[in-house]
């Protein structure tokens, strides 16, 4: 009775050492490489590559927190590139930052506003003073077919000693214009000029009409990391993407929170001694007497029922589209995607917003909700204008 188990424990044995020896010649080893997306340094640094590339070539690079980095940043062999908003920049703030790029330093800056021709300024003090002014594009007289896949427009660079230009991706929406000629050179695409750059004292300025194309993925496309290394060449390279400057209260929280905390005290105080009863007690009013409040709603409540949502949506519409026009000459002979395309940036409100309140409104009632949210929407670009 053994010896057949034996021989069946043997067979099992050889059957298994054949399979494993056939496995083990048939089996390949191979690396398979997890995208788990960009690292949180790159979500909280959009030119995180961009600072790696410069590093790359040799360029010592930095990261800035704010301008008061300039006070001791020397400006001989340093360029400092804001790539950031400039809305609360002061004019003594502006001044400071020409001055360093006179004494020999490289500035390069972002328009960030339209030139207005009735003003005679675009509100970007930095850019005002520098005498470049940015518009919109012209649109293309022969539109491109519609089977035709369209070429992008990119911006050409010619270089000296070399035969073929370099080619970069800016937004050819928006263009640069010189109007006392002190631009050095310039790169043009074919609607528009998106690159100026001006010498300033013994330093120099570059001006561009944005910085996407260095941001990820945008500077691995074309020759756009080039460029970036060909304005910054033979310098050390400061980066400030962050250029919000803190307003008053955020300085006084910051430096005195004491003195804030004395003052509101002293708010109360007078406050309490100004509400303190002086004389009888008056008689309350009659019931009969209606509230300012009251009166406004009953006010809304009778136009939205004799008019209806379309007219009340249909008059915050018209005075958004007034208020542009106000801010933007010209906004009215401009198609549809121009002026949302403008009012996107005057607002600095999504594309999905701008479309949602001044799209075409829905035939049948909305809803209570989605009335108020149309409101509130049409509301918050009519306040950002």
């Amino acid at each position: 009775m053994k010896r057949p188990l034996l021989w069946v424990g043997l067979l099992l044995a050889c059957l298994l050492g054949a399979g494993g020896l056939y496995v083990w010649h048939k089996a390949m080893p191979y690396d398979e490489v997890v995208d788990r997306g960009p690292s949180p340094e790159a979500l909280g640094n959009p030119y995180l590559a961009a600072e790696h590339f410069l590093r790359q070539q040799g360029l010592a690079v930095e990261r800035a927190s704010g301008l008061e980095r300039l006070s001791d940043l020397p400006p001989k062999g340093r360029s400092l590139l804001l790539l950031g908003e400039r809305d609360n920049m002061t004019p003594r703030q502006v001044d400071q930052l020409l001055n360093w790029a006179k004494s020999g330093g490289h500035l390069l800056v972002v328009a960030e506003a339209l030139w207005d021709e009735e003003t005679a300024k675009s509100g970007d003090l930095l850019l005002d003073s520098l005498h470049i002014q940015q518009t919109l594009s012209d649109e293309s007289e022969q539109p491109a077919p519609a089977r035709k896949q369209k070429k992008p427009d990119l911006t050409k660079l010619y270089v000296d000693n070399e035969t073929a230009p370099a080619y970069f991706s800016f937004d050819t929406d928006f263009n640069l214009t010189d109007p006392k000629h002190l631009a050095q050179f310039s790169a043009n695409s074919a609607r528009s000029s998106h690159l100026m750059q001006l010498n300033l004292g013994q330093g120099r300025v570059t001006v561009v009409t944005d910085s996407d194309l260095w941001k990820t993925p945008g500077i691995g496309q074309h020759d756009n990391a080039w460029l970036l290394w060909y304005l910054n060449q033979g310098t050390d390279v400061s980066l400030l993407f962050n250029s919000d400057v803190d307003d008053l209260f955020t300085l006084l929280m910051r430096y005195f929170p004491q003195a804030l905390v004395a003052l509101a005290a002293l708010i109360a105080l007078a406050l309490w001694q100004a509400g303190m009863r002086q004389g009888p007690i008056q008689a309350p009013a009659p019931r009969a007497r209606r509230q300012l409040q009251e009166h406004l709603q009953a006010s809304a409540d009778f136009l939205l029922r004799r008019s209806g949502q379309g007219t009340l949506l249909h008059v915050l519409q018209r005075d958004i589209l007034r208020a542009a026009r106000r801010r933007h000459p010209g906004f009215e002979h401009l198609n549809t995607a121009d002026q949302w395309q403008v009012l996107e940036h005057l607002t600095r409100q999504p594309s999905h917003v701008i479309s949602q309140a001044l799209g075409p409104l829905a035939a049948k009632r909305l809803s209570s909700a989605d009335f108020s949210r149309q409101v509130a929407c049409l509301q918050t670009l009519r306040n950002a204008l």
